[in-house]
């Protein structure tokens, strides 16, 4: 919805707020690791999926604009003269013109997106403690013991942690591409 807005109307603050969305995309993460922290403790969200989910949501919201908008400015003005035209609401082009249309766009971002979150060492470490609420990312690094570590268990574990993103990836490989090449 973001990259719809910004891409096809056109008001006051406009660029200020798609600056804002791509301007987090500049900042390093790391820093910011204590002010998540702290917010997600004061919320009582700490050590929850729910603190793992809003801070995902919040931080990829940003990429998605702008591969979104990029993807969307791309579609020819004509298709939406004609639509304004014929006098279809604001809603239902968005619904019956653009969503059809984004297709590639949205297969690409979702790869990109569950690769991202999917990968996540870092956040999942700092926003999580306990082991029944770490992703699996985070879970590999228990199976390191600290005077031994059994290299073949980690190993298998990590061979089957990385199935989900390529079996997503290669179900969704045609439109990966297309969506990455037309955006």
């Amino acid at each position: 919805l973001n990259g719809f807005v910004l891409s096809r109307y056109r008001f006051r603050g406009a660029t200020l707020l798609f600056a804002l969305f791509v301007g987090g995309n500049f900042l390093p993460h790391q820093i910011l690791m204590i002010p998540v922290r702290d917010l997600m403790v004061k919320a009582g969200l700490y050590d929850t999926f729910y603190a793992l989910i809003l801070f995902h949501v919040a931080f990829q919201t940003g990429f998605a604009t702008l591969f979104m908008r990029n993807f969307i400015a791309s579609l020819p003005g004509e298709l939406f003269d004609a639509a304004r035209a014929e006098g279809v609401s604001p809603p239902k082009v968005l619904w019956y013109i653009v969503v059809p249309l984004l297709r590639p766009a949205l297969a690409a971002l979702a790869v990109l997106t569950f690769t991202f979150i999917w990968n996540d060492y870092f956040w999942a470490v700092v926003l999580t403690q306990s082991d029944s609420v770490k992703p699996v990312t985070a879970g590999l690094a228990n199976l390191k013991g600290e005077w031994l570590s059994a290299w073949n268990v980690v190993a298998a574990a990590t061979m089957i942690a990385a199935i989900p993103p390529v079996t997503m990836f290669f179900l969704m490989q045609r439109h990966f591409i297309a969506g990455l090449t037309a955006g």
